[in-house]
């Protein structure tokens, strides 16, 4: 028999006006912390965030983000929390800056509260962190033991940031429901060490149909900057139901594709979800994935404006050359294209990559028109 495990965190908590209650959510854990944050919404959020802390006696120790969760990053981090005595971690902020918060408490050996101010990726509720060098290029996946503490997500927070954060979460939880498929096509183990279950390809399904049914509302009204029903909805699926999901679902194709893209210094600018998105094109290409389906995700994406081809992502020289690069880099030891069904080797995802490319270019002019 398949021995299949779910992994998520110990609480997930979102709703309008969480930021101001984080200081009772985290007391029960511990009275003294080390804060690390993004810098810019520290220049929005710290006096809330300190006087949240304060009302419920949690002594901080607020540490601004470097901007990449390098080993270099983590290090400095956990030197500091440690010499404030910390007795947990708060992550507030992206993906990134969640990602070495994670890190520094398992280093640490301490507990960890994740919130993100975004919901441009899966990162919060997950028991990984992404390691990228301090020059931004992807290294390495760490695992850890246990998943966040907690997770808390307040909705008008995230309604306030760029609507381009909010449509990059899409493109990272579009993936979702695809890479678990092929995982599970493939017999293949999930993050979560195991085999995927039934339970996980549902979450992730229901992530796929969420976005489709939503993920258009959603990027409107927060636009606005306001929250709607279709906001809470998204917010949870790119931020709960992806975690859980890839976690448990596994990894395939479109991220292994992002990772190849970070060697080409032109796509740095590009969040995470966005080359997630590209990536899963090219994963879609790789399964002759038939057509309405390659037309309800590139619809998605082209509507809710995330990246549909290579020039969108700013690759737009030497294409074949480069993509030979990305296509190595993306079928590296280790990584996640390992997951995919069949032997898939570094020819087939250049050609699925000019492909995704083509196919992505001819919809655009084809809208056009």
């Amino acid at each position: 028999m398949q021995t299949i495990a779910i992994q998520s965190p110990g609480k997930y908590i979102q709703g309008a006006g969480l930021f101001g209650q984080i200081g009772a959510h985290v007391s029960p854990l511990a009275d003294n912390v080390a804060v690390l944050a993004d810098k810019f919404v520290l220049s929005i959020l710290q006096d809330k965030l300190s006087g949240s802390l304060n009302a419920s006696g949690v002594r901080h120790t607020i540490v601004p983000f470097n901007g990449e969760c390098s080993r270099t990053e983590i290090e400095r981090v956990k030197n500091i929390a440690e010499q404030n005595g910390a007795k947990a971690v708060i992550g507030v902020g992206g993906g990134k800056t969640l990602d070495a918060a994670k890190a520094v408490a398992y280093y640490a050996g301490l507990p960890v509260v994740v919130c993100p101010t975004i919901a441009s990726t899966d990162a919060p509720c997950s028991a990984l962190s992404v390691i990228y060098t301090d020059a931004g290029a992807f290294e390495s996946y760490l695992f850890f033991p246990n998943n966040p503490e907690r997770v808390l997500v307040d909705t008008e927070v995230v309604a306030n940031a760029p609507v381009r954060l909010l449509a990059a979460g899409i493109g990272d939880a579009l993936a979702t429901w695809f890479e678990a498929r092929a995982c599970a096509n493939s017999g293949s183990d999930t993050m979560a060490g195991a085999k995927v279950s039934p339970t996980a390809l549902t979450l992730a399904k229901l992530c796929y149909e969420t976005l489709l049914e939503n993920g258009r509302k959603a990027v409107s009204a927060v636009k606005d900057k306001v929250v709607t029903p279709a906001v809470e909805r998204v917010v949870e699926a790119n931020t709960y139901l992806s975690g859980v999901g890839f976690e448990s679902g596994g990894l395939a194709g479109a991220h292994s594709v992002h990772n190849g893209l970070t060697v080409l210094p032109e796509t740095h600018h590009n969040l995470h979800g966005e080359k997630v998105a590209f990536g899963l094109l090219t994963q879609l290409m790789l399964e002759n994935a038939d057509n309405a389906e390659l037309e309800q995700v590139v619809g998605l994406c082209v509507d809710v404006g995330l990246p549909v081809t290579l020039a969108q992502i700013g690759v737009t020289e030497n294409i074949e050359a480069k993509m030979r690069q990305v296509a190595e880099a993306a079928c590296a030891e280790g990584d996640t294209m390992d997951n995919m069904p069949g032997n898939v080797q570094p020819a087939d995802v250049y050609a699925a990559l000019l492909a995704a490319d083509r196919f992505g270019r001819d919809y655009l002019a084809k809208s056009a028109r």
